[in-house]
C-alpha cells in the first residue's frame, strides 16, 4: 500500500537559484534541516496556527507530527503551496484536507524500524503471556502456567509494503512461515479476495492497513471468525480498517488474543472493553513515535525538497484514484 505511485498532480521542471520557502513546524530544531538547499528558506509553522512572516510564501511544507489540523484553516493564506510532506505513513487524516493542485506524499519508510520492532515485541509477549505475568507480579501472585513458542508459526501480513518487509526480516530467525497479502496478487504475495481461505492456517495475523474507503472494516466479521482458535490479531496499521465489535467479542469468547496500537476510535473512551478484556494488549497507536522518527523524517523531507527543485519525480506520492 506504500512505495512509489502515481503522482497526484503534476510538478513543472524547475530550477532555483533564490527564493523556495520551506514551512517546517516550529518546534523542529533547525540544526535538523542543515545543510539547506541553496535558495531555499525556512518558514515556521508554530502549534498554536501562527505563521512565520515569510510563510505565506511556502511552496514545500512538511506537516507537523500528530496531526496538521491547526494548519488546515492556514491553507488559504498560503496560495503558493505545491507539496506536502508528512512525517506519517497514513495519511487519511489529511488527504480530504489539501486542495486538488497539491501532491501529498506520505512517510513511507521512515517508520520501517520504529513498527517493525513493535510488532515482534507485541508478538513475543503474547506468544510468552508477558502482559497477564506482570498483572500477576502486581497482584503478588505466583501463577505458573505453560506457555507458548514462536518458533514454526504461521505469520499473515494483512498489507506487504515496507513495514511488512521489516517486519518479516526481523521475524525470520524465530523459523516461522509467511502469508504475504495485499490488495493485488503478484508472485507469492495474495489478494485481499483470497483472505477467508488463508486465515485458518494463521497463527499470527499482523494488520498493516493504511484506513482508505477501499480498506474501512475490510477485515470484517466474517474474517475474525474463520480466524484459528488461539490465534494473535496484531494492528499497527488504523483501527478502522476492522470490525472491532467483532474483534470484541471473539476475545471475549477466547477465541482470539489482541494486540493492537490503533483503536476506534482514538483516543480510546474511557470504559471501552478493550481497555480492560483479558487477552488484550493494547498500546496508545506509539509504535511509530520514537525521537528518532524526526532526523528520518526530515531526511525524507530534505531529500523531496531537492527533487522538487530540480524537477525531478517525487516518491511516496499519494494518489487518490489508487484510494490513497
Amino acid at each position: 500500500m506504500c512505495g512509489n505511485r502515481s503522482q497526484w498532480g503534476r510538478l513543472r521542471p524547475l530550477r532555483y537559484s533564490f527564493g523556495m520557502v520551506f514551512l517546517v513546524p516550529a518546534e523542529l530544531e533547525p540544526a535538523l534541516f542543515q545543510p539547506l538547499p541553496e535558495g531555499v528558506e525556512l518558514a515556521y509553522l508554530a502549534k498554536d496556527g501562527t505563521l512565520s512572516d515569510n510563510a505565506k510564501d511556502a511552496e514545500f511544507v512538511l506537516a507537523p507530527y500528530g496531526g496538521a489540523r491547526h494548519m488546515f484553516p492556514l491553507l488559504p493564506q498560503m496560495p503558493g503551496i505545491k507539496v506536502v510532506q508528512t512525517f506519517t505513513a497514513g495519511v487519511d487524516w489529511i488527504v480530504d484536507k489539501l486542495p486538488p493542485h497539491v501532491t501529498l506524499c506520505d512517510a513511507a519508510g521512515v517508520h520501517d524500524i520504529p513498527v517493525s520492532e513493535w510488532i515482534v515485541g507485541g508478538i513475543l509477549g503474547a506468544v510468552k503471556r508477558l502482559p497477564e505475568f506482570r498483572d500477576f507480579q502486581r497482584e503478588q501472585r505466583w501463577a505458573y502456567q505453560w506457555i507458548d513458542d514462536l518458533e514454526g508459526s504461521t505469520v499473515l501480513f494483512l498489507g506487504y509494503g515496507s513495514i511488512a518487509r521489516a517486519a518479516e526480516r526481523r521475524l525470520a530467525p524465530f523459523e516461522v512461515d509467511f502469508i504475504r497479502v495485499a490488495r493485488t496478487a503478484r508472485g507469492d504475495i495474495h489478494a485481499f479476495s483470497e483472505l477467508l481461505e488463508l486465515l485458518p492456517r494463521a497463527d499470527v495475523v499482523i494488520n498493516l492497513l493504511p484506513h482508505t474507503p477501499e480498506t474501512h472494516r475490510l477485515f470484517s466479521a466474517a474474517h475474525v471468525a474463520a480466524m484459528k482458535l488461539g490465534a494473535i490479531y496484531v494492528n499497527a496499521g488504523r483501527g478502522r480498517t476492522v470490525d472491532q465489535d467483532a474483534l470484541v467479542a471473539a476475545v471475549r469468547a477466547q477465541q482470539i488474543r489482541l494486540v493492537t496500537d490503533v483503536t476506534d476510535p482514538e483516543p480510546l473512551p474511557e470504559g471501552h472493553p478493550l481497555w480492560s478484556l483479558p487477552g488484550v494488549f493494547l498500546t496508545p497507536h506509539i509504535a511509530g513515535s520514537t525521537p528518532k522518527l524526526y532526523q528520518r523524517g526530515v531526511k525524507l523531507a530534505l531529500e523531496q525538497l531537492g527533487r522538487h527543485m530540480r524537477g525531478e519525480p517525487l516518491i511516496n506520492v499519494v494518489s487518490r484514484e489508487q484510494g490513497y
